[in-house]
């Protein structure tokens, strides 16, 4: 199998191991990128087009398909943050992201959404947002719809999914097919631990390379610290080289200086990185209105082989349970379903000892269920606060109100009752006081009376938003509606941050499109010329 990655390096590829270093270095670039996933990657390939220097800076490694092995104990260790263990402040959710070359998308599951049309109403109405409609973001998608080659799975979904669809058709659901950023893909159902043969179109095989054709650095094992401001502008970047292991820092710095910064850290990452270099904060917003996705989850056991493991990992969903508040709730939910992996399953699973060890003996013929919960659109949902641990290290603090606990509940009962018409013999609700269900009668009352507690209640996120909020008015957000921080004239925010909300869908497709706009509006402004096209 054709590793462009590395045929690109033996060409002459500028690409920086900072674990290697001996010494201090120092890098100059017209825009310096932090961040190389969804938003970083987007502008690297949009800026480098537009003839402009671009320095990608990125904390974790270089992995490519030559290094993808299909294995849980490869894949958490290196391509994810705090090896796919990290979690809120107090610990009761548990949070995915990326870090290595191409950040999430290099690992998420290619489930590709356009922002919803409610969510970006919603925007334009408490934010000020207008520009940011249906219509004016749509050559903006239908760009990167060209250029990562998204659109519907054509092959039958695997049996994870078909039972979804099943049961929503049973019970009058709505269910629809998935979008995906894939091109050739094997359908081999391991997206989540790097894609062995390229077909994931991430940033790690598109637009990173693109950018680094152009002329583009790419830089490796290496911390954003802080920015180095004066006045309202910022003159350098202060790096750290980090070990191979990426853990521990070495010794040695580099300094980043560029025209212009672009801060794509991801909405943890970003904000502390700027909470860290004391930047302005005229709204006294930033990093406040974090966002995930509050996840919950249902296992089920079935009487026949499920193999979530094998094939596409999400190809089905439903949104029936997301704006109709009737059967949703106020907060919504949309519904999906997770691949089946069993590191995964098993530290998600609630119980231990010889009630764990059974359920994971069913590992086979178990189907599992997501629901992910909108948060952000009523006044008791003010997401969370990302703030910094004693060592300058991220912290999301992010405490589950009532009104999203209700939310929980209701998810519950729907993943339950789907499950069961779809032929669950057992259906568990990830609660370490559920001991499981054999009908929809019974797990109607149990789960009507299960107490809703951190850390009785799993809760999981892979999706994280907001931080860096757009807004028209200063006073309501942190940035603008093209990504420009407030109070530093040379810096754009281009990543998740920016949502002054969650989407209500998997983000990925959004930071695409919105990166895209708001990297070709910078490389206009740089370089006095039209932007080139994405695609």
């Amino acid at each position: 199998m054709r590793d462009p990655f590395l045929e690109g390096m033996s060409q002459g590829w500028q690409v920086i191991d900072a674990s290697r270093l001996v010494a201090d270095r120092e890098l100059e670039a017209d825009v310096a990128i932090v961040g190389s996933g969804a938003g970083g990657g987007i502008a690297a390939e949009i800026l480098s087009k537009a003839g402009l220097k671009v320095a990608i800076i990125e904390e974790g490694p270089l992995k490519t398909s030559s290094d993808f092995k299909m294995r849980e104990a490869d894949a958490y260790p290196q391509l994810y943050q705090e090896s796919a263990a990290r979690k809120t402040k107090d610990k009761a959710i548990n949070i995915l992201q990326g870090r290595c070359v191409g950040g999430s998308t290099t690992v998420n599951w290619t489930s590709s959404f356009r922002t919803p049309a409610a969510t970006l109403a919603h925007w334009q109405r408490e934010y000020g947002l207008k520009d940011l409609s249906v219509e004016g973001l749509a050559p903006w998608f239908e760009a990167v719809d060209r250029r990562l080659n998204i659109r519907y799975w054509d092959q039958s979904p695997n049996e994870n999914n078909k039972l979804l669809r099943e049961a929503a058709w049973k019970l009058g659901v709505s269910v629809a097919p998935m979008r995906r950023n894939v091109k050739g893909c094997w359908n081999l159902g391991y997206c989540g631990m790097g894609c062995p043969t390229n077909a994931k179109q991430s940033m790690l095989v598109t637009t990173i390379p693109a950018a680094l054709t152009k002329g583009g650095i790419l830089a490796h094992h290496l911390r954003a610290e802080r920015l180095l401001l004066k006045g309202e502008r910022i003159e350098a970047l202060e790096c750290t080289a980090m070990h191979e292991a990426g853990i521990h820092a070495l010794p040695y710095r580099v300094r980043v200086r560029a025209k212009h910064y672009l801060l794509a850290a991801g909405a943890i990452g970003t904000p502390a990185l700027l909470l860290r270099s004391g930047a302005p904060d005229p709204s006294g917003l930033l990093g406040r209105r974090t966002f995930l996705h509050p996840t919950t989850v249902a296992a089920a056991l079935m009487e026949h082989e499920v193999r979530g493991y094998a094939g596409a990992p999400q190809t089905i969903y439903s949104d029936h349970y997301l704006d109709n508040a009737a059967v949703g709730g106020p907060i919504g939910y949309k519904l999906e379903v997770p691949p089946m992996h069993p590191v995964l399953f098993s530290t998600t699973l609630q119980g231990f000892g010889a009630a764990h060890a059974q359920l994971m003996r069913e590992f086979a013929t178990s189907h599992a269920m997501l629901a992910l919960l909108r948060d952000g659109f009523h006044p008791d949902s003010p997401g969370g606060t990302v703030q910094l641990g004693g060592n300058g290290e991220p912290v999301l603090d992010y405490p589950i109100t009532d009104f999203v606990w209700e939310g929980v509940r209701r998810s519950w009962l729907a993943m339950a009752e789907l499950q069961f018409a779809a032929g669950a013999k057992q259906v568990f609700i990830v609660h370490e006081q559920c001991e499981g269900y054999a009908s929809w009668a019974e797990a109607k009352e149990a789960i009507d009376k299960l107490p809703l507690k951190a850390h009785l209640a799993r809760v999981v996120s892979a999706h994280v938003m907001g931080g860096c909020g757009m807004a028209a008015e200063a006073k309501r957000g942190v940035t603008d509606d093209a990504g420009r921080y407030r109070g530093l004239a040379n810096l754009t925010v281009c990543d998740g941050s920016l949502f002054p909300t969650s989407i209500g869908a998997n983000p990925q497709q959004s930071v695409y499109a919105l990166a895209a706009r708001n990297a070709s509006r910078l490389a206009e402004a740089m370089t006095k010329q039209p932007a080139p096209a994405l695609a």
